[in-house]
């Protein structure tokens, strides 16, 4: 079976859960920047849970099926239609062979994720199917979809139509968003005065924001505690010899706008990180719109452990209502 692609909306790629193993030569992770709404997709129609899926960025594509299949759409409020009768967002539905599959205007969220039976079966690069375009790697050749092409999907035998996670395990961020940080390596870098302000203040998410990182605007800079550079820092109080970089961490250059770097981002460079989003948290930027509000909230690594094993409990607990 292919699905051919009539229209890819603004920016729609192939994503899975990403190829590990690979950060310590340059090559990041990558896949679903929402990881929550991927998994819970694939477990709508039957899939692995780390199957690839399309992840559609605000304007959703418009698509037509060669053969009859089961499909859900999670993550951000797309309205979703059926040869122009609407379906329901975290369901599993029919699409019939010949059917175009298309979306109304976003509603919440950032980012919506759109599982097949079967699963998209392009070819995978290193282990996984998703896009990297900057190594091109996965997707289509490398790169996102785009009109014209036909993608090909796997066999599927256990996809069932009438599937429905329930609202209460529906994971959007709030307004303002709460996102959780971990201080860090370089924490001691920055004055007791700037760490408060760090939390006390409120965030927006500014226009630069993709798959590479979120920068952040609005808050008080920070200040820096005197220190006599180290050879090879340069003049920048932000500026460190080069250091690894963890999923999630927060630098900010020049001590002014913070930067959240995400699933396709550099492994390292030459900026301080003053901590690092917790993985529990990390769906949540993902799902957030240019000028959206956040408040960034400090907790400590019992908090980060337990945040993620609610994260977890709350997977599982679909895996059981869906059976």
């Amino acid at each position: 079976m292919t699905l051919r692609i009539i229209n890819h909306g603004l920016s729609t790629s192939i994503q899975d859960l990403g190829r590990p193993g690979y950060f310590h030569l340059g090559i990041p992770l990558g896949g679903a920047m929402d990881r929550f709404s991927l998994r819970v997709a694939n477990m709508l129609v039957g899939n692995p849970e780390d199957a690839a899926c399309f992840e559609v960025v605000f304007l959703g594509p418009k698509i037509e099926f060669t053969k009859t299949a089961i499909v859900a759409v999670t993550g951000a409020e797309l309205p979703v239609r059926v040869d122009g009768e609407p379906r329901d967002n975290w369901s599993s539905f029919e699409v019939k062979a010949g059917q175009v599959l298309s979306f109304d205007f976003l509603k919440s969220g950032a980012r919506a994720y759109i599982a097949i039976g079967g699963g998209i079966d392009t070819p995978p690069a290193l282990g996984s199917r998703s896009t990297y375009p900057i190594g091109a790697l996965g997707g289509v050749d490398g790169r996102n979809i785009e009109a014209g092409d036909e993608i090909p999907v796997g066999t599927s035998t256990s996809a069932t139509a009438g599937l429905n996670v329930k609202e209460e395990f529906r994971r959007l961020p709030e307004s303002p968003a709460r996102l959780r940080v971990l201080p860090g390596l370089y924490w001691h870098r920055i004055t007791e005065a700037s760490g408060n302000s760090f939390f006390e203040d409120e965030w927006t998410v500014a226009p630069e924001a993709d798959r590479m990182g979120y920068r952040f605007k609005g808050g008080r800079p920070l200040e820096f505690v005197d220190r006599e550079q180290p050879f090879g820092a340069g003049a920048d109080p932000s500026n460190i010899v080069d250091g690894c970089y963890s999923y999630g961490s927060i630098q900010v250059p020049g001590g002014k706008e913070p930067i959240v770097l995400h699933r396709d981002a550099v492994s390292g460079g030459g900026y301080f990180t003053l901590g690092a989003i917790i993985s529990a948290d990390m769906d949540f930027i993902g799902q957030l719109q240019p000028h959206a509000t956040v408040k960034f909230e400090k907790v400590d690594l019992a908090g980060a452990s337990l945040a993620r094993a609610e994260r977890k409990q709350m997977l599982a607990r679909i895996r059981k209502e869906l059976g």
